[in-house]
């Protein structure tokens, strides 16, 4: 295994994500922008947002404070979900979700006795959010929620709709996506989809995005659904699945040239036109590539010393912190499934197809998935025709490259710059996915993050850093183009 994927791995030791709160509790104080001073009968519309992997409200005060300058108390309420906080993501994408679904139940009760009467939702995820959000919307559909609630916004921000799993040939990939895949607990399984969702032989994110889904149903519902994916430097989920994309024609930026909405230049792609095909440019010379490569490699080399120290320590300290936090997840799990304490999570277990709906899923490995090279299929694989998607039925256990079928096949079109990039070895699962949500349709947003090798966290502005004021453009855009009152 390469130096660097060790390094990136112990990159991934986060002691913040030790547990602060009781083994067995994840009830925490809600984080509930409730207006002060305000007519009730006003502010009518809630406005939901669900944190990332290991992460916690803080992550999205960026967004919060955002929403709350934008619209005013008498327009809009916010809720920050709290109860899913650092390591307690680890218990996957179904756990997670109930418990949101119970926070935003019992805040709609709360306000319904302060005199409030909520007739909007919108719901946003971040990261590992946007999987926890689109499973939240389905039980809450299933509920009965969203017949006297309109659904108004979705929205993510480099959410991996199609999981994390390096798109799958060559060994190294393959090995990652099976030892990445058992470091993070249930929500680990189910974010490189080897996960068995309730013994039905699918992975979570299949169910999810099957169209025959509650889920699917519920995100139908919405009057806008968007998402934004950073095109390049996201560390943690990479374009294709952020974008919910068969290609990545991002990986080589030098090949295009990109193309801007109007007024957010050099940040926001334009979804109607993201880019075009650049003209080829001049091979370097044989002696400037020998002179950038020497002077890296001497840049690089009191690097590689500190490493020879440090990799041995951080990646034994992750794989016990690694180790800790599962065994803490799993007895979470335990505890939630007998639901001991008459909390009533088990309501929440109803069918998730649709016509059985009224009788009965720092962050994600940051470094190590940018370590791994995407996988294309091969050149005599083109791409598969839509009426020939295969059934999302196909369990992906463990993903493969055969699993991908090549039934009936069309030829690549010629008059479309994307048919100039390969397609990725993607599972038969991720191609289902991408059939259903795309189905449903997005509003895609493209986001080219210059000033910041942490793309991932500049996205939303998850801190208050120089390097992460262009994702302040994409906030601005959102709330001025995509979010709706």
């Amino acid at each position: 295994m390469p130096t660097s994927l060790l390094f990136q791995m112990a990159l991934l030791v986060d002691l913040r994500s030790i547990d602060r709160q009781s083994l067995f509790s994840t009830e925490m104080d809600t984080a509930l922008h409730k207006p002060q001073n305000s007519n009730p009968e006003a502010a009518h519309h809630l406005c939901v947002l669900v944190h990332g992997l290991w992460g916690n409200g803080s992550h999205l005060n960026y967004l919060t404070t955002s929403l709350r300058e934008k619209h005013s108390d008498d327009e809009l309420i916010v809720l920050v979900c709290s109860r899913n906080a650092s390591s307690f993501t680890y218990d996957g994408i179904e756990v997670g979700a109930e418990r949101v679904t119970r926070e935003i139940e019992e805040t709609i009760e709360e306000l319904k006795g302060d005199g409030f009467k909520i007739d909007r939702f919108s719901i946003v995820g971040y990261s590992l959010g946007g999987l926890i959000a689109r499973y939240t919307i389905g039980l809450l559909d299933s509920k009965g929620y969203f017949d006297y609630i309109k659904p108004v916004n979705f929205t993510t921000f480099a959410s991996p709709h199609l999981g994390v799993r390096t798109p799958l040939v060559g060994f190294q990939n393959h090995l990652w996506n099976v030892l990445g895949a058992r470091t993070l607990s249930a929500s680990g399984r189910q974010l490189f989809t080897v996960d068995n969702f309730r013994e039905t032989g699918r992975p979570l994110l299949s169910i999810l995005g099957d169209s025959d889904s509650i889920f699917i149903r519920a995100l139908a519902k919405f009057q806008r659904r968007t998402l934004y994916a950073n095109i390049v430097n996201d560390r943690t989920a990479v374009y294709y699945t952020t974008g919910i994309s068969k290609k990545d024609p991002y990986k080589d930026l030098d090949k295009i040239k990109l193309n801007y909405v109007p007024g957010y230049e050099k940040v926001i792609l334009d979804p109607a036109n993201p880019y075009e095909m650049a003209e080829p440019k001049k091979p370097p010379k044989l002696s400037e590539r020998v002179k950038s490569t020497s002077k890296t490699l001497l840049r690089r080399i009191p690097l590689f010393a500190g490493l020879s120290i440090v990799i041995p320590i951080a990646v034994v300290v992750f794989l016990i912190n690694s180790g800790i936090q599962t065994l803490r997840s799993q007895k979470r799990i335990l505890l939630h499934e007998q639901d001991n304490e008459g909390s009533g999570y088990e309501h929440y277990r109803v069918s998730w197809m649709v016509q059985d709906l009224r009788a009965g899923i720092e962050d994600v490995f940051e470094a190590t998935n940018s370590a791994q090279r995407e996988e294309y299929l091969a050149e005599s694989v083109r791409e598969l025709d839509e009426s020939d998607t295969v059934s999302q039925g196909e369990s992906s256990e463990e993903p493969s490259s055969e699993k991908i079928p090549s039934p009936k096949l069309r030829r690549r079109s010629t008059g479309s710059p994307a048919s100039d990039f390969p397609t990725l070895a993607l599972t038969s699962a991720q191609f289902g996915m991408i059939k259903a949500l795309d189905n449903v349709g997005f509003e895609k947003y493209g986001v080219h993050i210059h000033n910041s090798s942490h793309s991932h966290a500049a996205l939303i502005v998850r801190t208050n850093r120089k390097a992460f004021d262009e994702g302040k453009l994409v906030v601005k855009h959102w709330l001025d183009k995509a979010f709706e009152i």
